[in-house]
């Protein structure tokens, strides 16, 4: 069975920090672009970041850009978001996804695996 699981979530207060993790069981990573999505309530989901597993190129939302940073540890199985400097409005559920190939970018469509995704709360 192939399956995502994420953790890591949890409440912090704004300019915190969460390192949240990405791991992959029943595959190998390494034939895998993996991307974190989330979604806050009333709103739809929204592509927060992604690597691509050739050459590890990154791909982030406008609105993380500078906070957020994706890595991969393929021999580990999974993938990480450190997020830093932590806003309200970055509060959602976070998912994490995959899809399958080789590829040397990555985006935010077509990702056919998927986590069931950790709450991130930001409030003081």
């Amino acid at each position: 069975q192939l399956q995502l699981v994420e953790s890591g979530g949890g409440l912090v207060q704004p300019g915190g920090s969460l390192r949240l993790s990405c791991a992959a069981s029943g595959f190998t990573l390494d034939y895998y672009n993996i991307g974190w999505f989330r979604q806050a309530p009333g709103k739809e989901r929204e592509g927060v970041s992604c690597i691509s597993n050739l050459y590890s190129n990154t791909n982030y939302a406008d609105s993380v850009k500078g906070r957020f940073t994706i890595s991969r540890d393929n021999a580990k199985n999974a993938v990480y978001l450190q997020m830093n400097s932590l806003k309200p409005e970055d509060t959602a559920i976070y998912y994490c996804a995959a899809i399958h190939g080789m590829f040397s970018r990555c985006v935010f469509s077509d990702y056919e695996i998927w986590g069931q995704g950790t709450q991130v709360t930001v409030s003081s």
